[in-house]
């Protein structure tokens, strides 16, 4: 078998029921949900399993949410016996990576994140900016027509396949953005399900108070390799870790660039761990000669094991 990386998805991959199945089947994603019950002190469980759909879809409940769904994968993975050689995780999925690479407990990755989803819920009024997606062009291009907004903000936050950049900005810029890309030839301009402009300037009142909840925890190096968003490169100390989340909430998300830096180190095999296959999407188009899994539910995981097992 080539040397495993799991990959941790973010935002906009839950959906209503996550996790159940699992928490019912296997009793280390059954303790996961309880812990987040009892840290929150409201029941997330409850939210997951059953909704309603748009409670869940709300970003002060979503990120804490794909969190514990995703920890809980992967500490059934564990209980398994699969072990990954290299995490990271898309955005919000770098604190589901840093729990699974040892740097804080889930219940640290918990706190912090139900702060860090309100924060950047309250950064930017509701309907007053957001993000879209634009296919067809490259980053470069993405980034030069961002450069050319006068009316508003637009900046490029996640760079995450070929021919695919999400640009984050208010509505003015967003306007703008949308109509010089289809000016230069994008196939789509999608606007995405998302309540703020996230991963650009607009979140720097968010960023600047969650760098106090930061400097509260106690963090460790990572005892398995961690690639961060913002740099595409490894961290190896608690400082790095730190800094790379405080940046993560005003820096584009090079997942791209992550992903081509670890090809070109030999990895082929991933496994999205947690909600939804987002992050496998984004992976097949950068080669097609990858072993890419997902494991969200009894049924995948017992399918990845089966698979991953045999190619010992």
């Amino acid at each position: 078998m080539n040397r495993l990386v799991y990959v941790f998805p973010g935002q906009a991959s839950q959906y209503v029921g996550m996790g159940q199945e699992l928490a019912a089947k296997y009793e280390e994603a059954a303790a996961v949900f309880a812990e987040a019950d009892a840290i929150l002190g409201w029941p997330l469980s409850r939210l997951c399993f059953s909704g309603p759909a748009d409670e869940l879809n709300r970003t002060e409940n979503t990120q804490p949410a794909v969190l514990t769904v995703s920890v809980a994968c992967y500490r059934v993975l564990k209980a398994c016996g699969l072990r990954p050689q290299v995490v990271l995780g898309h955005s919000l999925g770098e604190y589901s990576a840093l729990v699974a690479a040892g740097s804080f407990s889930f219940s640290q990755a918990l706190g912090l994140v139900a702060r860090r989803a309100r924060l950047m819920a309250e950064a930017v009024p509701q309907g007053q900016g957001g993000m879209v997606a634009i296919l067809g062009l490259t980053a470069e291009q993405v980034v030069a027509l961002c450069r050319e907004v006068r009316d508003g903000i637009a900046e490029a936050a996640n760079f995450n396949a070929p021919g695919q950049v999400v640009v984050a900005g208010d509505r003015a810029g967003l306007a703008a953005i949308t109509q010089l890309a289809k000016a230069s030839g994008a196939k789509k301009v999608i606007p995405l399900p998302v309540s703020g402009p996230f991963h650009s300037s607009l979140m720097e009142p968010a960023a600047r108070q969650l760098a106090e909840e930061l400097l509260e925890i106690d963090i460790a190096a990572p005892r398995v390799p961690v690639i961060s968003n913002v740099t595409a490169d490894y961290l190896t100390t608690a400082t790095a870790v730190r800094e790379s989340l405080l940046q993560q909430m005003v820096s584009p998300v090079r997942w791209q660039e992550s992903i081509k830096r670890l090809l070109a180190e030999g990895y082929q095999t991933f496994v999205e761990v947690g909600p939804g296959n987002i992050l496998s999407g984004l992976i097949k188009r950068m080669g097609k000669q990858l072993n890419i899994y997902q494991v969200g539910d009894s049924s995948s995981l017992k399918k990845t094991l089966a698979i991953l097992q045999e190619a010992k």
